[in-house]
């Protein structure tokens, strides 16, 4: 790590991949727990575990990275110029890696089986959903995930708070888009359980999707924050 882009920055990448990777872990092996839950219950057992471990990871190590713990968000913080040049790359890299690793954990659990289930927690697109459709959807949502996300970054000032806005949304939006699209918003959540599991089924709409949403986030409020300073000039005595 130490001759990664930022040398210095050991202690935010190590929170962005551990954050990352319980994220992956939990969430994903969540949709692989639900396939024995019936019902309404499914869902919202999917629903609370990935929110709730993203409120717990902003409590644990929101004081270190951020916890974004989501290439969307740091997309996201990129273009509101709230991240930092030199964290940028790294954060991408350990936030997919601790995504990747996750998604090889679950693997372990099931490495003498030939069939997987629900692909190991792989996002795919329901009977009748277009990838353009898709695309949309998945745009749509990462654009509420990472408005909350800067929301709480700009706005909110105790963690507890922000853990349950940014947590309370994603519980939120995967109720009403999960059984759509499977709700990643996140690359990271996608890419690893499909390279573990083979499931690659229309990974593009969990790339592009993600991506678009998180610029159209991050450049409001950059536009937002420029108008504040304009408004709020700092005198120098």
């Amino acid at each position: 790590m130490c001759s990664f882009p930022c040398a210095n920055c050991k202690k935010e990448c190590s929170a962005e991949f551990v954050g990352t990777y319980l994220l992956v872990l939990f969430g994903a092996g969540s949709v692989i727990i639900s396939t024995f839950i019936q019902g309404i219950a499914s869902i919202l057992f999917v629903a609370s575990i990935f929110g709730g471990t993203v409120a717990l990871v902003i409590l644990i190590f929101g004081k270190h990275s951020g916890a974004h713990i989501n290439p969307a968000v740091t997309l996201a913080h990129t273009f509101a110029r709230k991240t930092k040049k030199n964290l940028i790359l790294p954060y991408l890299f350990f936030q997919a890696l601790g995504g990747i690793i996750a998604a090889l954990t679950l693997r372990l659990f099931f490495l003498n089986q030939s069939v997987m289930p629900a692909d190991l927690g792989s996002t795919e697109l329901a009977i009748g959903v277009t990838p353009i459709f898709g695309i949309l959807l998945e745009a749509v949502g990462t654009f509420l995930l990472c408005s909350a996300a800067l929301a709480a970054t700009f706005y909110v000032r105790r963690p507890i708070k922000q853990a349950a806005l940014v947590g309370g949304t994603l519980f939120t939006l995967i109720l009403l888009i999960g059984h759509l699209t499977g709700a990643s918003f996140n690359p990271a959540r996608s890419i690893g359980p499909a390279l573990s599991s083979g499931h690659w089924s229309n990974i593009f709409v969990y790339l592009i999707g993600p991506l678009l949403g998180a610029v159209f986030a991050g450049i409001p409020f950059r536009i937002l924050r420029r108008s504040e300073r304009s408004q709020n000039p700092i005198c120098v005595s």
